[in-house]
């Protein structure tokens, strides 16, 4: 089983910056395929970000262009990067690790580890 932790959330106005970090200690191999995912008070979780075994990414529609997930494989560690971010971006954020998934890490997910999550929160 992988652990995860998340941090780097905090308060931040319309416009700003923050940087997601998310820890993963385990079996670093089922760290190949991540994601980044969130969610606001009285929705459902949504997909933020993944990225594949071979670095490749993919992004919701409403991060597109504003969020850069990546990754440093020699220590474990997610990143989100999030820019000009807006109000409805705020959410609780989590960073997760598929135990197994059908086909390719971007398809449907199996089993998955999560974090404890982290708060964003953009003030306008």
């Amino acid at each position: 089983q992988v652990q995860l932790g998340e941090s780097g959330g905090g308060s931040v106005q319309t416009g700003g910056s923050l940087r997601l970090s998310c820890r993963a200690s385990g079996y670093s191999y089922r760290t190949y395929c991540m994601g980044w995912f969130r969610q606001a008070p009285g929705k459902e979780r949504e997909g933020v970000a993944r990225i594949g075994t071979d670095d490749t990414t993919t992004y919701a529609d409403s991060v597109k262009g504003r969020f850069i997930i990546s990754r440093d494989n020699a220590k474990n560690i997610l990143y989100l990067q999030m820019n000009t971010l807006k109000p409805e971006d705020t959410a609780m954020y989590y960073c997760a690790a598929p135990q197994w998934y059908y086909g390719i890490c971007f398809s449907r997910w199996g089993d998955t580890d999560w974090g404890q999550g982290t708060q964003v929160t953009v003030t306008s």
